[in-house]
């Protein structure tokens, strides 16, 4: 069993866990304001904006992970 894999799963789930309570709890609307991409002062439930800074982090934290350069020919413990 990959026990790097099961623990990955058992922190995403509880940063998941987290994030619902803090949605539960903040739902007074709070503004987003980010002049040089969105054009105009967003207005949205804090808890909408906690599930897409995640989503996002999410996201771009798998894109840097993902893949990596594999090495095409002989190593150097091969010589």
């Amino acid at each position: 069993m990959n026990y790097k894999l099961l623990a990955k799963a058992v922190l995403i789930i509880a940063i998941l866990a987290l994030l619902v309570m803090m949605g539960m709890h903040n739902r007074e609307v709070v503004t987003l304001d980010l002049p040089p991409i969105l054009p105009q002062t967003q207005h949205a439930p804090a808890c909408y904006m906690y599930y897409g800074f995640f989503g996002v982090g999410f996201l771009v934290g798998t894109l840097l992970m993902a893949g990596g350069a594999k090495s095409s020919g002989r190593s150097s413990k091969d010589k």
